[in-house]
């Protein structure tokens, strides 16, 4: 089978597509990922086709990132900019997916579902963290409003009234992706932001049973595949696996690709943080300068980058921002965490494994030094957030989200073609 992933976003956004594109190609199929020009690179790194679709982006752009990670209005700000660009991606995927016998989307590539629909050919959808859900059974932390959260004893007969406001609400946000529906001759269509970003027959959720169980409220045909895991043979830099060699094990301290970008005073304080509790530590700094004092102590090494796994399972803790992508690595890696949400879906990852028992959880805005040293202390001294953080990565290690996927997709495709030609 010809098959496309579409997908948008950061490091985070792209990972799984291509874990999930390498099982595909492994099986025999032919797999092409369109996304921004930016990942054309990796993408045929991973011996994936590539396709570039609009907007572009870059991550090296701090301005930017400092605007959509706003807590606030980051996801409305990303939706508007999507929806104003619509056009342009919808022209951009059209002659690929014209190209493939199935389209899989990502929740936010609001082209992609315009083009399979206007195609008619078949479709798999797929979400990344649980709030793309938005139940009213089980309640998600907003990053606007987490305060929210406190109310979901009311039940869901609340949480379904304010799920539908927030959906009338970014209908306006949204006005371009129906007006461009509309003028390619589509019948209306749920909220692009809600239930019009799923497929009708099969919506892969790329993520553990641990932090989210199906709903009454999910989309029929879900299938909660597990992380997909992009395990490369990329090696820890020598200067870091001296680092690792030469004491006890660190607190690691990232901020993914996106947040990093807008970190503040965080590493600052995370400094301050681990000298008053005399650990080791690792800052991933990415690319951009952040604040910190040009000496550093021998027990603290800054990287710009180094690949989560093997760096994670080699970690006391792990502080970092609750990216979906970021969460799962995390989890799998055993280790008790303090998470720092900024925006997004990051909050209600946060609160998931908190309520796991591995996690604790500071906002950006509330990070300091004298909080993080309280929180990685508990996380260091108490045994349940430690036993907790294990068995949460013998589950997930175990749930082989990549293989669940593919077997979904082919079990879904197998199904088309039987209904199509019963002979």
């Amino acid at each position: 089978m010809r098959i496309l992933l579409s997908t948008f976003g950061s490091y985070g956004d792209l990972y799984p597509y291509l874990a999930l594109g390498g099982e595909l190609r492994r099986r025999g199929h032919e797999v092409t990922l369109a996304t921004s020009a930016l990942y054309r690179a990796k993408v045929e790194s991973a011996r994936l086709q590539f396709h570039a679709v609009r907007p572009d982006i870059s991550l090296e752009d701090r301005e930017l990132l400092a605007y959509v990670m706003d807590a606030r209005r980051g996801s409305e700000r990303i939706v508007r900019y999507l929806a104003s660009v619509v056009r342009d991606s919808y022209e951009d995927v059209l002659p690929a997916a014209a190209a493939a016998d199935v389209i899989l989307t990502h929740p936010i590539t609001f082209g992609s579902v315009l083009a399979a629909e206007k195609l008619r050919m078949p479709w798999v959808s797929s979400v990344l963290a649980p709030i793309s859900f938005l139940s009213a059974h089980d309640p998600c932390v907003v990053a606007p409003a987490p305060w929210m959260h406190n109310l979901r004893f009311l039940g869901p007969r609340f949480t379904g009234a304010w799920i539908a406001l927030a959906k009338h609400q970014t209908l306006e946000w949204l006005r371009p992706v129906t007006g461009l529906r509309a003028e390619l001759g589509l019948r209306p269509g749920g909220n692009p932001l809600f239930e019009g970003q799923h497929a009708p027959s099969l919506v892969l959720a790329l993520f553990s049973r641990l932090i989210a169980e199906p709903q009454p409220d999910w989309p029929p045909h879900t299938v909660v595949t597990g992380f997909c895991f992009l395990d490369d043979s990329e090696e820890l830099p020598a200067r870091l696996r001296q680092f690792l060699a030469a004491g006890p094990a660190p607190i690691v301290f990232t901020l993914g690709s996106s947040a990093v970008g807008t970190a503040g005073d965080f590493y600052l304080h995370s400094l301050n943080a681990v000298r008053r509790l005399g650990a080791r530590a690792v800052f991933l700094t990415g690319s951009h300068p952040q604040r910190l004092p040009e000496k550093l102590p021998d027990a603290v090494i800054t990287v710009p980058y180094a690949p989560h796994a093997p760096l994670f399972s080699q970690a006391a803790a792990i502080v970092h921002q609750g990216g979906i992508g970021t969460t799962g690595q995390a989890m799998r890696s055993g280790r008790p965490m303090l998470i720092v949400p900024f925006a997004h879906d990051q909050f209600d990852n946060a609160e998931r494994v908190r309520r796991l028992g591995a996690a604790e959880v500071i906002p950006q805005s509330r990070y300091t030094a004298g909080r993080a040293e309280c929180c990685l202390h508990h996380l260091l001294s108490k045994q349940h957030y430690r036993a907790a953080a294990s068995n949460i990565g013998q589950a997930t290690k175990s749930e082989g989200g990549v293989t669940t996927a593919a077997d979904a997709i082919e079990d879904s495709l197998r199904a088309k073609h039987q209904r199509a030609d019963p002979g």
